[in-house]
């Protein structure tokens, strides 16, 4: 799991050994909590802030008049989320190029949950960057987690029907600009390969086969390293990108975020994170990370839960 708050080593109960229940009811929920602001902030990093000062309002609450602790602790990290989001945007206005999501290596069980997987995805992430804030919580809450209306209103501090339209707003950008059609992990495997083989082959025929013809490449050196400014769009000028990288890095196969991906390391360090996004059978996105403070969740698996 990223590096979310640990119980200080004093949060025992009576000095038995066992945590005390705010602690405990925090372990069992912090995948779900950390998943819940990744989903709304696209970086691991913040979603670990947020965990932190979570942690530190959690430990403030009388647990004696909370009824249901998954729902208040989901609540607290939805609020603090939402004001850390609104921080990235102004961020993002100044980043060189084109911003991407924090990559993260997540384990084969996040790539069977297709729901999980999709919302996690890099393709999901930047439709959901199209959302406002509000609008973006609402979905997450809702679509992905199943809260109540009355849960995701008290979370977003509006009223029940308020959130409902706010919920249906949401489906209808996201449904305009989601995948047509799922792709099974069987099959996110086998395009991988292709792939892989096509461009450490720098086979521009083999590319051409497995781009779709409007495919956009994005690459997200962040000032630090060398990317384009600007998408690349089209089979032939993303081949053609591609088909310069040939054998000059081994490209090694990966889950990120639940889909497939291909690493390229140099020197023994990660230096660029490929994520894959399929469609009808054909590669239509390929999200490119070479920014190095993006990439330090790449060396262990980060659970995600919903």
């Amino acid at each position: 799991m990223a590096d979310t708050p640990e119980p200080a080593p004093g949060d025992h109960a009576g000095g038995t050994g066992h945590p005390d229940p705010a602690t405990e009811a925090f372990v069992t929920h912090r995948n779900l909590l950390f998943t819940v602001a990744y989903e709304m902030l696209g970086s691991a990093a913040d979603a670990e802030d947020v965990l932190q000062e979570t942690w530190l309002r959690w430990t403030g609450v009388e647990l004696g008049e909370v009824r249901d602790q998954r729902a208040y602790l989901v609540r607290i990290t939805t609020r603090q989320a939402l004001g850390r989001l609104r921080a990235l945007g102004r961020r993002k206005e100044s980043y060189v190029g084109p911003w991407l999501p924090e990559p993260l290596l997540t384990s084969p069980d996040v790539a069977e949950d297709v729901e999980l997987a999709e919302s996690v995805s890099m393709a999901m992430l930047l439709v959901l960057e199209t959302l406002t804030p509000t609008e973006r919580a609402v979905f997450v809450l809702r679509e992905v987690f199943g809260l109540d209306y009355s849960e995701i209103a008290e979370a977003v501090d509006k009223s029940q029907a308020a959130v409902r339209q706010i919920a249906h707003r949401a489906r209808a950008h996201v449904a305009a600009r989601r995948p047509r059609e799922a792709v099974s992990p069987a099959e996110s495997r086998d395009a991988l390969a292709a792939f892989q083989r096509a461009v450490q082959t720098g086979d521009l025929q083999s590319l051409l086969d497995i781009l779709a013809p409007d495919v956009v490449l994005l690459t997200d050196g962040g000032g630090v390293k060398q990317a384009a400014l600007a998408p690349i769009v089209g089979a032939g000028n993303v081949a053609a990108v591609l088909g310069r990288i040939g054998g000059s890095a081994p490209l090694l196969p990966a889950q990120v975020n639940g889909c497939p991906a291909l690493i390229v390391r140099l020197d023994g360090e990660i230096d660029t994170v490929m994520a894959v996004h399929l469609d009808g059978g054909l590669i239509t996105g390929l999200y490119a990370v070479r920014n190095p403070e993006k990439l330090s969740h790449m060396e262990r698996e980060t659970t995600l839960r919903r």
